[in-house]
C-alpha cells in the first residue's frame, strides 16, 4: 500500500471527541465476513477492533462485521439502513464490487449502486471508506475484472470517498516477496488468509488513526488527550 492513504474522517473525529466512542460498521461480502480465517478473531474487523483499542486508548472502540458471503452491491445496499445506519456508526467500511465483476452485472447498473449507497451514508453523517478490489493470483478467469475497479475508482473518486488500495497494496506484497501466495491468498484463490487478513487490518488501522488525528475527549472529569 502506498504510504499516503489518510481517509477523511470529520465526522468520526468530532464523534470521538464528544463521545469517547468510536464504532465503525464493517460492510461487504465474504472477504469482510472472514472467508478463510482460521477463526472468527482472524477476520480483518476483529484484527481491527483490537488494534484500535490498542492505539486509541481511554476510547471505546467497536466494530461491527456485517460482512454477509456472495453477497453483491445491491444486496448490501439494501441491507445499509438496517446495518448500517441504524446502527449509528462514525464509520463504515464499504467492501464490495468483487461479486458484482464476477458475475458482470453492469458498469453502469453499479455506479448506480454505490452513488445510492453512498448518499445514503453521506445523509446519515456517516464518514465511508470504499475498499478497492483484491488483487488475485488467476484473476484473468474474469475479463472485466479491471473495467468494474475502474467503476469503483472513479465513483470514489467523483463523489470524494477515501478509497482503501487493497489491490496495490497486495499486488506489492506478492511483488516483493515477503508472503508465499499460499500466505496471501487459500486455496480458492479468492480470499485471504489469516496473515492477509491481518495486514489489511493494521493497514486500514494506520488510516483511521491518520485520518482522525490528534483528539481530547470531552468526559466527564476533564478532556483525556488521544493520540
Amino acid at each position: 500500500m502506498k504510504p499516503g492513504f489518510q481517509p477523511s474522517l470529520l465526522a468520526a473525529r468530532k464523534r470521538l471527541q464528544e463521545t469517547g466512542r468510536l464504532t465503525i460498521v464493517a460492510l461487504g461480502s465474504s472477504a469482510t465476513a472472514g472467508s478463510g480465517a482460521s477463526a472468527e478473531d482472524k477476520s480483518y474487523p476483529a484484527v481491527l477492533q483490537a488494534e484500535l483499542r490498542g492505539r486509541l486508548p481511554g476510547a471505546e472502540v467497536t466494530v461491527l462485521n456485517k460482512g454477509v458471503g456472495g453477497q453483491s452491491a445491491y444486496d448490501m445496499l439494501l441491507r445499509m439502513q438496517a446495518d448500517v445506519i441504524d446502527e449509528k456508526p462514525a464509520i463504515v467500511i464499504w467492501q464490495t464490487v468483487i461479486n458484482d465483476a464476477i458475475r458482470d452485472i453492469g458498469e453502469e447498473k453499479l455506479a448506480k449502486i454505490l452513488n445510492k449507497g453512498i448518499g445514503k451514508a453521506r445523509a446519515a453523517g456517516i464518514d465511508m471508506i470504499l475498499m478497492d478490489l483484491p488483487w488475485l493470483p488467476r484473476e484473468g478467469r474474469y475479463p472485466h475484472y479491471d473495467d468494474y475497479r475502474a467503476v469503483l475508482r472513479k465513483t470514489a473518486q467523483e463523489q470524494g470517498i477515501s478509497l482503501f488500495p487493497r489491490y496495490a497494496m497486495m499486488k506489492g506484497w506478492s511483488n516483493s516477496h515477503q508472503f508465499t501466495s499460499e500466505e496471501l491468498v487459500g486455496m480458492d484463490g479468492l480470499h485471504l488468509v489469516d496473515a492477509g487478513y491481518r495486514c489489511l487490518a493494521l493497514r486500514l488501522a494506520d488510516g483511521i488513526v491518520a485520518g482522525i488525528g490528534p483528539v481530547r475527549i470531552e468526559a466527564a472529569g476533564g478532556a483525556k488527550p488521544i493520540n
